[in-house]
C-alpha cells in the first residue's frame, strides 16, 4: 500500500512538472499549392503600319515623277519621267507640250525649245531624234530638261517654277507634277526639253 502511494506521487509531480512546463507549439505547416494559377495574360499583338497608298492614277492613265537632276556652274539639268499606271498600252511619239507655273500655279514666261543646243554645246540629255514609244502598263519613259539659272538683267525679274504642266500627247489630258527642285531660270527665259525617250530602267 505505501509503494501505491508513493508512486502516485511521483505520478503526479512528475505530470505537473510536465505541464508547468512552456512547451513551443508545433510550427504551422506552410501552405502547399492550391492548384490554381494566376492566368497568364496572352501577348498583345502590336498592329502593323498601315500601308502606305499608291497616289491614284490620273484620268488620263499615266502619272509624272521627278527624275535626277544635276547643277553646275548654272547650267541645270532635270529628268521628267511618265509612268503608265492604267491598264491599256500608251503611245508617245515626238516631244511633250509643257508649260512651267509658279508656287500659286500662274504661267511663267518661257520659250520652250526642243532640243538643249540653245543652252548648252555639250550634250546634256535633252538632245535625240523623236520616236515612237508605246508604254505597256506598269512601264516608263521619259524627257530631258535643261536651263541656265543667269541674271543678265538686274530690271528683268527672276523667273522661277514649281509645277510642270504636261501634255504627254496631241489631245491627252494635262497631267501636274509639283516639284521638289525649282525650274530657276533666273531671266534668260528659255528651257530646252528632249523628246520621249524609253526608260532604261
Amino acid at each position: 500500500m505505501t509503494r501505491w502511494v508513493a508512486g502516485v506521487v511521483v505520478g503526479v509531480v512528475v505530470a505537473g512538472v510536465l505541464v508547468g512546463c512552456d512547451v513551443p507549439p508545433a510550427p504551422e505547416a506552410a501552405p502547399g499549392p492550391s492548384g490554381i494559377r494566376s492566368p497568364v495574360p496572352a501577348p498583345t499583338a502590336v498592329p502593323s503600319p498601315p500601308a502606305a497608298k499608291a497616289p491614284a492614277c490620273p484620268e488620263g492613265g499615266v502619272r509624272l515623277v521627278e527624275g535626277a537632276g544635276d547643277a553646275a556652274m548654272g547650267l541645270r539639268v532635270a529628268d521628267v519621267r511618265l509612268v503608265n499606271c492604267g491598264t491599256q498600252p500608251y503611245v508617245l511619239d515626238g516631244y511633250p507640250e509643257i508649260r512651267l507655273l509658279d508656287r500659286k500655279r500662274a504661267p511663267v514666261a518661257v520659250e520652250v525649245l526642243h532640243g538643249g543646243d540653245a543652252i548648252a554645246a555639250a550634250p546634256t540629255g535633252a538632245e535625240g531624234v523623236p520616236q515612237r514609244v508605246e508604254l505597256q502598263p506598269g512601264q516608263a519613259a521619259g524627257f530631258g530638261m535643261v536651263w541656265r539659272n543667269l541674271v543678265t538683267d538686274s530690271t528683268v525679274p527672276a523667273a522661277e517654277g514649281w509645277v510642270l504642266d504636261v501634255t504627254p500627247r496631241a489631245g491627252a489630258p494635262r497631267v501636274e507634277l509639283e516639284l521638289r527642285h525649282s525650274v530657276d531660270l533666273g531671266n534668260t527665259g528659255k528651257l530646252g526639253i528632249g523628246p520621249w525617250k524609253a526608260a532604261t530602267r
